[in-house]
């Protein structure tokens, strides 16, 4: 047994220990990843060494973040350790890591046996299966649940071995006796580091599972995600989506909801002059129709896109389908409705099961692409952006450290836009889609640009303006050619304090097809929400659109019954030629509600809302 010098030297020990504790839980999570990859997938694809270290490099930051979780509890053991001299701090971490590996083990095993069936990786879904467990081993041999205990136990073991040899005592002469509260402070010094490490550095995104996300190959991206930390994301989300919202009962639902979305391609109004142009879709962040004269009758903020709407296609009459950007890309590209109180995008089990524009048109022939100045890895998008369909993609990492403070989200519009110019020039793709996603015209409103005295005015002129010159640009390119541009806002913003945010002039948004694939300028005033831009542009391309059950082709001549509907905070609107409805839920009243149809027009903003919670429990 090691005798130390002074209480120093033993706290010192214990710092060691505790670091060496750390370590070993990376190792561990870095050498389960590709005991995974041999068993879920086998070799059969056949993966290159560079794709197995990405792997594991890509997965690092989420298994340093879950180090840090099984660290604190030792930590704090560490510290009673400091006051009470009997207390046994060994023992006790070693009850603590006995059940730690036993737990880390089952959840690996889990996930890994569980994965070449389920297709994801394990999340809350499993405890519906152990809520029966006797039918949730049924087709299971009585062998393999043998098998599967003694892996378990096995793979525990290994774990719990490493994690107590770490804790071997490591003697640092140090002669000097310190005193209890500055060890204690040192000792909680620690924990800067440790939440860092948890929260996953000091970006404005906290560790999520999208972080692991680097590849268009699935299995490369789930293969990189600690599963224990899989399981917790998704526990702390957990919810019963079909159990939300239950305003009627199931026959009234159904019977309010038919005929609401369903639209063929039958007599499609074409505004294309090929069905196969390249296609950018370039959206706004926040540019709402306030700052739009062709809506709002402003004519200082956007005078280079007021200017373009008579080159193009405009829908004057769109509402956004939700209030966030993780909310408005959803609507955009998956055809879907924004929630409120839930973010899809947050989901990747769900969100990947969702029709998309980009999955859609790869199947067609189309290469994906998108670019974003901001960090991709806020409200988990980089998992949706390669769950959804987009092969490569360019976010803030992808430009130079000056470019990425040049605005507090990231790398302003006037350098995105340059950047996507030189791609597009550069594109030698026989058929591509690219998405853009600007945001300088986000709080704080700082931007390089000084022409409206307004900050906020200012902020969306200086948008307007990069988008003018990014146009202008195009223009004299043979891209130009075989263009179809369409520029949209993700979401609408409320300019001024009167009012709510949620009233219909708020998510009133523009809508904008240009380029030389347009056949010629138009505008279509029928109304429409930003939800039908996925089935009305897969229309104009003869592409099928059917698996977007919330998305309609508003060109068809299907297109029987025009209304609009939107989500907010906890709330919706739904908007009809009779008028407008805005109910909150959590008032349970209506804020506006027009006095022609107004019962209907409830009812069946509700129908759909309610659906919409239904369908995500089943996906």
């Amino acid at each position: 047994m090691r005798v130390f010098k002074d209480k120093s030297s033993l706290q010192r020990s214990r710092l060691f220990m505790l670091l060496r504790h750390y370590v070993v839980l990376v190792l561990v999570f870095m050498a389960e990843k590709p005991l995974f990859m041999l068993y879920a997938d086998g070799l059969q694809r056949h993966y290159s060494i560079r794709d197995w270290i990405m792997v594991v490099w890509h997965g690092l930051p989420i298994d340093l973040s879950v180090a840090g979780y099984l660290l604190l509890l030792p930590l704090v053991i560490v510290i009673i350790g400091i006051w009470l001299d009997s207390f046994p701090v060994k023992r006790v971490i070693q009850v603590y890591d006995a059940i730690s590996a036993l737990v880390l083990s089952s959840v690996f095993i889990a996930d890994t046996v569980l994965y070449p069936f389920w297709g994801f990786k394990l999340d809350a879904s499993v405890l519906f299966y152990l809520k029966t467990p006797k039918e949730a081993v049924a087709s299971v041999s009585p062998w393999m649940v043998v098998l599967g205990i003694v892996v378990i136990l096995l793979w525990a073991m290994c774990i719990y071995v490493l994690l107590i040899r770490s804790l071997k005592p490591v003697s640092v002469p140090f002669n000097k006796v310190l005193m209890r509260v500055p060890i204690t402070l040192f000792n909680l010094v620690l924990l800067a580091p440790l939440f860092l490490a948890i929260r996953g550095g000091m970006s404005e995104s906290t560790m999520n599972v999208g972080r692991a996300y680097f590849s268009s190959d699935q299995f490369l991206n789930h293969s990189a995600v600690n599963p224990g930390f899989s399981l917790l994301s998704s526990l702390s989300k957990t919810t019963r989506f079909d159990e939300m919202y239950n305003y009627l009962d199931e026959n009234r639902r159904a019977e309010l909801l038919e005929g609401l979305y369903r639209t063929t391609d039958e007599d499609t109004e074409i505004l294309l002059n090929t069905d196969r142009p390249n296609i950018l879709m370039v959206v706004l962040e926040s540019f709402g129709g306030d700052f739009v004269h062709a809506i709002s009758g402003r004519e200082d903020v956007s005078p280079r896109l007021d200017s373009l709407i008579g080159e193009g296609v405009f829908f004057s009459n769109c509402y956004a389908g939700s209030f966030r950007t993780d909310r408005g890309l959803i609507c955009i590209m998956n055809g879907h409705p924004g929630l409120p109180k839930t973010s899809i995008m947050k989901l990747p089990t769900k969100s990947a099961a969702l029709p998309s524009l980009p999955a859609s048109l790869s199947e067609a022939g189309y290469e994906t692409y998108f670019m974003y100045g901001g960090d991709i890895n806020f409200t988990n998008m980089k998992s949706w952006l390669f769950g959804t369909g987009f092969r490569n993609i360019v976010a803030d990492t992808g430009f130079t450290l000056a470019q990425r403070h040049s605005n507090a989200w990231g790398v302003n519009d006037d350098i995105t836009f340059d950047r996507l110019l030189k791609d597009l020039r550069e594109r030698t793709d026989s058929l591509w889609f690219t998405g853009f996603l600007s945001l300088s015209s986000h709080e704080p409103f700082d931007v390089p640009y000084h022409r409206l005295p307004d900050k906020v005015d200012n902020a969306f002129a200086y948008t307007d303006s990069c988008l003018g010159d990014f146009v202008d640009s195009l223009k004299q390119t043979p891209v130009w050619d075989n263009l179809l541009m369409v520029i949209l806002p993700d979401h609408g913003f409320r300019y001024t304090r009167n009012g709510l945010s949620s009233d219909p002039h708020v998510h009133h948004i523009p809508i904008l097809w240009i380029g030389g694939a347009v056949r010629e300028p138009k505008v279509i005033d029928r109304l429409i929400g930003q939800t039908d831009l996925a089935a009305t542009l897969l229309g104009q391309l003869g592409i099928g659109h059917s698996e977007y059950l919330f998305s309609r082709n508003v060109l068809s001549g299907s297109y029987s019954y025009p209304f609009s509907f939107y989500t907010y905070n906890n709330g919706l609107c739904f908007i009809d030629s009779t008028g407008v409805t805005l109910y909150d839920d959590d008032a349970s009243e209506c804020l506006i509600n027009d006095s022609d149809g107004s019962e209907i027009r409830l009812d069946r903003g509700k129908a759909i809302l309610q659906t919409l919670y239904d369908d995500l429990e089943e996906r």
